[in-house]
């Protein structure tokens, strides 16, 4: 559904319900015109003092309506959209599973904001410039490698066919998380097992016992102390498709080339 009004006459009044679109509005130059954001919200700055409505799966519906929103921008496993639609809130999804999608994201929110095509193009070229310059900054020595990154502690992993996928892909890593075509999957303890990983990448709060794991001591990455233990920040970081995936890439060869040399 297209807002009733373009962000660019200043009358539009948006709320975002995932991190990496509040993230994107600001990028396309309309951070003034946001007035909620989903709880876990926090770049740029700025957006930290707007009104919280929820998350995901528990959005505030009638704080939302009260703030007589223009847009609400929101991805696919929102539960919000169809009741926001039904109430006569417009409403925008967008999605944004790999690199392409997260570019074609752009350029759909762009139209929606009324940003010029040719500002939203400068952003994803500045995005792929950022990839490959990350790629760059890869050792030689560490290409070709493989690579467990985990999204979650159920645990869940980045496939190949996600944005997280796709970016290791491009610096030259091999992931050891295959699929057809789910971006993340439950991750069964034996595969890494049966195809272990030189480098482990994922949230500090769920690697630190990775060695408590069934069989997982046996692992080298955990003998050789090869895992990159993300904070809460960086963390955030590599979980958002978006304009900042340039961003997330060169974190991901800081922390590689922080890593004790393997024994």
């Amino acid at each position: 559904m297209a807002p009733a009004h373009s962000a660019a006459d200043g009358r539009a009044r948006i709320v975002t319900l995932t991190p990496s679109l509040t993230e994107a509005v600001c990028a396309l130059g309309h951070c003034e015109q946001l007035v909620a954001t989903d709880r876990h919200s926090a770049w740029p700055a700025q957006v930290q003092r707007l009104p919280k409505v929820g998350g995901l799966a528990d959005a505030h519906i009638e704080r939302i309506v009260a703030l007589r929103p223009t847009l609400v921008l929101l991805g696919p496993r929102s539960r919000a959209g169809a009741r926001l639609q039904e109430l006569g809130v417009p409403v925008l999804m967008l999605e944004a599973r790999n690199h392409a999608a997260v570019r074609r994201m752009l350029f759909t929110l762009g139209e929606a904001l009324g940003t010029p095509p040719t500002q939203v193009a400068a952003l994803v070229a500045q995005m792929d410039a950022d990839l490959s310059a990350a790629a760059a900054r890869l050792p030689a020595a560490l290409r070709g490698r493989t690579v467990y990154v985990e999204i979650s502690a159920a645990p869940h992993g980045a496939s190949n066919q996600s944005f997280i996928g796709e970016t290791v892909a491009r610096l030259g890593l091999v992931n050891v998380v295959q699929s057809e075509s789910a971006p993340f999957i439950k991750i069964n303890p034996e595969l890494l097992l049966r195809r272990p990983p030189d480098f482990i990448i994922g949230a500090r709060a769920t690697l630190t016992h990775l060695a408590e794991r069934p069989g997982w001591a046996l692992l080298p990455a955990v003998r050789q102390r090869q895992v990159c233990q993300l904070d809460e920040e960086r963390m955030g970081l590599l979980l958002r498709p978006g304009h900042r995936m340039g961003e997330a890439a060169h974190m991901l060869v800081d922390c590689l080339r922080d890593l004790p040399p393997p024994s």
